[in-house]
């Protein structure tokens, strides 16, 4: 374990900017945790080649350590809190709504910050130190972090040969005591000032922890135009009844890849695939049809920006429309209603509403091939 030691504390003074005596602490740390795996696995005790499994295990300790220690105490936070979500998404459920999207949001922000306050305990206890430790550098912050995600993933044995993450055993049991009537007060929570939250936060040490870990109060819906399209989105399709787009869009906006999103949602790739179409089939119902003013401020190509196109495709685009579409686009522009434009092309509200979702698709397709070619685009 020695030269394990030796190991750990040269690459991180070399990795990162904590003084010496830092890196000898967080460096004993590790190495006294592989050596307590090694002596304790069974299994590594069989394999007959513990020095192999020690090293494994010491330098992939260190790659996470240095992973959040490099993202630094923000994005580092944001990372861990999307990681440990996407784990636990499907395991809260609000009762009574088990799809509205944003009472889930609520509980599982809830729950994770219950999980860090045991994370940090049990962080404190196999490190075997003292009860009011707390992170004091960043690398102690990113080390606190890479044992928290392992400590989520830890897999717990279970009756049939079967095994859980730790985590996911904390969220169902979690998810399972909420009563119907329970609602989240997220200002409280972000507070951590409820009655069972009080003995958790309530000391200085937690409540530094809490303040990098879990603090990170959003901006409020109406003061972030890209918030408010996501909130519309799950909306339209809650109203919809496509929960299951709801569930795919929610984990695409934590960048997860396809693997995981199938892994998360428990569907194969060809169903991921079906899912995938039919949720962008609704993305562009919504975005040309159900909110096309919001979502098109959002993308800065609202008529005021000429629907987002370049000066000559604008003039191309006008040229190429009929001339009735070519009306219907200057009575758009003045900001006349659908009623008024139906009397002015002698047609219904409702095909002022086609036709115009057909005008928006057309300038929408000539602004996509515009960004594919440059490699920038927003839409999705």
């Amino acid at each position: 374990m020695e030269e394990i030691f030796q190991l750990l504390f040269t690459e991180l003074q070399r990795a990162t900017r904590a003084t010496a005596e830092n890196c000898r602490e967080v460096a004993e740390r590790i190495s006294n945790e592989v050596a307590r795996i090694c002596n304790e696995s069974k299994r590594i005790q069989a394999s007959g080649d513990v020095d192999t499994w020690a090293n494994s295990l010491a330098r992939h300790r260190l790659q996470q350590c240095l992973h959040y220690y490099q993202l630094g105490s923000h994005q580092g936070r944001v990372d861990l809190h999307s990681t440990l979500s996407a784990i636990i998404y499907r395991y809260i459920t609000p009762l009574g709504s088990p799809q509205n999207y944003q009472a889930r949001l609520g509980l599982i922000e809830d729950f994770l910050q219950g999980f860090y306050a045991e994370a940090l305990n049990a962080f404190r206890r196999e490190a075997q130190l003292d009860a009011r430790y707390r992170p004091q550098s960043l690398l102690d912050l990113a080390e606190y972090m890479a044992f928290t995600e392992r400590y989520g993933k830890r897999r717990i044995p279970l009756p049939g040969n079967r095994s859980q993450q730790l985590i996911i055993l904390r969220a169902q049991t979690f998810s399972s005591s909420q009563p119907p009537e329970t609602s989240v007060d997220m200002e409280q929570a972000a507070e951590g000032s409820s009655a069972d939250a009080d003995s958790n936060w309530s000391d200085g040490a937690m409540q530094q922890v809490r303040e990098i870990m879990v603090a990170n109060e959003p901006e409020p819906l109406e003061a972030s135009l890209r918030d408010t399209v996501i909130k519309e989105l799950m909306a339209y399709l809650e109203q919809h009844q496509q929960n299951d787009c709801a569930d795919y869009f929610a984990l695409r906006l934590q960048d997860l890849s396809t693997n995981e999103i199938e892994e998360i949602l428990n569907i194969t790739p060809r169903e991921r695939d079906y899912l995938q179409q039919r949720f962008k089939y609704h993305l562009i119902r919504f975005a040309l049809s159900h909110r096309w003013e919001l979502v098109h401020q959002w993308l800065e190509a609202d008529l005021e920006k000429n629907l987002g196109l370049t000066p000559q495709q604008w003039q191309n685009f006008q040229t190429k429309i009929s001339a009735e579409q070519l009306k219907l686009l200057q009575l758009k522009q003045q900001s006349v209603s659908n009623v008024e434009i139906a009397r002015a092309l002698n047609c219904t509200v409702n095909q002022v509403e086609k036709r115009w979702f057909k005008l928006l698709e057309q300038a929408w397709e000539i602004r996509n091939r515009s960004l594919s070619g440059s490699g920038a685009s927003k839409d999705e």
